[in-house]
């Protein structure tokens, strides 16, 4: 194919119109991410709908056509005024029929669905029926292994951080320990960032095994030393044991103990710098991958560079680092691919093995 030959495809691929969904749990960033994408398309002479609660307001026709204005003074919004939804009915064929139908109606030729990776599965089927898609990774939990952050991760951290330093306060007026339980999914990011953060005794991830009987050593040794108070870190992606911990301590140390679940509220609040730049060269960037003729790639950040990878490589690398891979995919893939993902895998977890073992360096 000459180059000229590869201009007259890729403008052909070109959309005229752009809808944006926000589906899973919501993020803060997600709206600069929205902004950024009505924005740089609109600008390009691109008309973009905005697509409400997800997958399911695909299925719904819940679509309404944006303008400059509509995504005026939302960037330092929490949230997505998008909404967002979880649907069962789109992981059918009767419910995808029904969303593609939806979308040719008003002329939607191209999406950018921002969330995990649910939404990009979502998105990889969409693809795969003709409607081209650009995934943004957005989640407070940073559990998207082809991305170093996420799109509301940095939020999320420092809500959490602000929140335990006011726990540690009391703590240390009544010489006490606080096990605190934060959100994460089935991922220690949030734990992990925000226990080394706010000088946390003990952080407690699913990604890393733990000594009990070593914590509580460490904390007894800590109060003969003058420690009045100690913060331990959980991740929720440890399943009830949190408040267990919570109840042992006192036990076999004698420190008075209170369990303090952070819960959702991790998830609201004004985005950070960080997010809202994030969610901005994300959301540019997807714009110009549609624009480029390109589909079904997630858009991520490594080494402060923003970067595509083809979703199906995304979903299989998130898969294989949660030991959640599909028989014989691996197989199937050419050794070039293969590479890629072992060489991301070893990154990602290398990563948290340095990050975990800094915390236990600088722990007392």
């Amino acid at each position: 194919m000459t180059d000229a030959e590869e201009t007259v495809m890729v403008k052909q691929n070109t959309p005229k119109k752009i809808g944006i969904l926000t589906s899973g749990g919501d993020a803060p960033g997600m709206n600069a991410a929205i902004r950024a994408v009505t924005r740089s398309a609109l600008n390009r002479g691109i008309a973009v709908a905005g697509i409400y609660r997800g997958y399911s307001g695909l299925i719904d026709g819940s679509i309404r056509d944006f303008q400059m204005r509509d995504v005026s003074n939302i960037v330092n919004h929490g949230g997505t005024i998008l909404y967002s939804d979880r649907c069962a009915e789109f992981a059918t064929e009767p419910g995808m029929q029904k969303a593609i139908a939806t979308c040719r109606a008003p002329g939607i030729d191209g999406i950018v669905a921002i969330g995990g990776d649910g939404t990009f599965r979502g998105a990889c089927d969409l693809t795969n029926h003709g409607i081209p898609c650009i995934g943004l990774p957005g989640t407070i939990d940073n559990d998207i292994t082809c991305t170093d952050y996420t799109i509301g991760f940095d939020t999320a951290v420092n809500t959490t951080v602000e929140m335990v330093d006011r726990l540690r306060d009391t703590c240390e007026s009544h010489a006490r320990c606080n096990v605190v339980e934060v959100m994460g999914r089935n991922a220690g990011h949030i734990a992990l960032h925000a226990g080394i953060a706010t000088g946390a005794a003990t952080i407690l991830i699913p990604e890393i095994p733990f000594d009990e009987d070593e914590i509580i050593r460490k904390m007894i040794e800590g109060r003969k030393d003058g420690k009045r108070q100690f913060i331990v870190m959980v991740s929720e992606g440890i399943a009830g044991y949190a408040e267990k911990l919570a109840k042992i301590i006192p036990e076999k140390t004698g420190i008075e103990t209170r369990y303090a679940c952070l819960g959702h509220v991790v998830r609201g609040g004004s985005p950070t710098l960080r997010d809202r730049l994030l969610g901005a060269e994300m959301g540019a960037a997807a714009v110009d991958c549609l624009l480029e003729g390109k589909s079904n790639l997630v858009i991520c950040e490594r080494d402060d560079r923003i970067v595509p990878m083809d979703i199906n490589l995304a979903l299989i690398l998130d898969r294989l680092y949660k030991d959640k891979s599909l028989p014989g995919e691996l197989e199937a893939l050419p050794q070039k691919e293969l590479d890629e993902i072992y060489t991301l895998l070893t990154r990602k977890r290398s990563k948290m093995y340095k990050l975990y073992n800094t915390a236990l360096e600088i722990s007392k």
